[in-house]
Parts: structure tokens; sequence; C-alpha cells
């Protein structure tokens, strides 16, 4: 990804958030949109527990069957980012968050996920070892 769009989303999405914010907290109240953020949070943090037992589950089950983990591999960086985004404070962020701890709508940022890491195999930045 390109430094000026890393740089244009840490502009733009806090001034989506602060946006919600405001019309959230005018429509019903400052002290609910606190206790959303902060059930948000708590929220993420167990799903992300949940989701991410399963997923460690699953890849010690591959890894028995003699098998890479890839698909697993994937599911947790999702896991683990859908969590990270549910642990920061906002609304449009949370949902992407809820997005990716959800295993049926996972699938389609694991697509995306696949295309940069296969990116990033193209430029011999992936080192697999077989052992």
């Amino acid at each position: 990804m390109s430094k000026k769009y890393l740089l244009l989303g840490f502009i733009i999405i806090p001034a989506i958030e602060i946006g919600v914010f405001l019309w959230l907290s005018q429509l019903i109240g400052v002290l609910w949109v606190v206790g959303l953020i902060i059930a948000t949070a708590m929220l993420g943090i167990f799903l992300a527990r949940y989701q991410g037992m399963e997923v460690f589950r699953r890849a010690q089950l591959q890894l028995q069957r003699g098998f890479p983990p890839t698909e697993e591999l994937l599911d947790g960086i999702a896991t683990m980012l859908g969590a990270f985004l549910l642990i920061i404070p906002g609304f449009v962020l949370d949902a992407v968050g809820l997005l990716l701890l959800i295993p049926w709508t996972r699938n389609l940022f694991k697509k995306y996920l696949k295309k940069i890491a296969m990116q990033f195999k193209g430029r011999n930045t992936i080192i697999y070892r077989r052992w």
C-alpha cells in the first residue's frame, strides 16, 4: 500500500469516526455512546478470545494431520485484526472488526489477505521451509 493512501487513511478515518460520534450523541445521548463504545470493546475481547481459540484448535488439527495450516493462519490474522478494530473506539471500525470476527463474513476479507500475501511472496519476502 502506498504511503499517501496510508496518510490519507489516518486523516479520513478519524474524521468519519468523530462525525459518527457527534451524530450518535445527538441522536441517543452522550452516555449511551460511551456505553456503546465500552460494550463493543468488551464484545471484541470476548469474540476474539472465542474465535482465536477456535482458529488455534483448527490449526493444531491441521498440523497433526501433516498439512500446513494456511487457511487457519489467514483466519488468525483476520481474527486478530478484527479484535484490534473492535477494541479501538469508533463505530465504523467496530463494524469492520465485527465482520472480521464472524466466520462466514471473514471469507470475503481472506481473499484480500491472500492477494496481499501473494504480493509479498512474489517479492521473496515470505520464507517457507518444510522441515
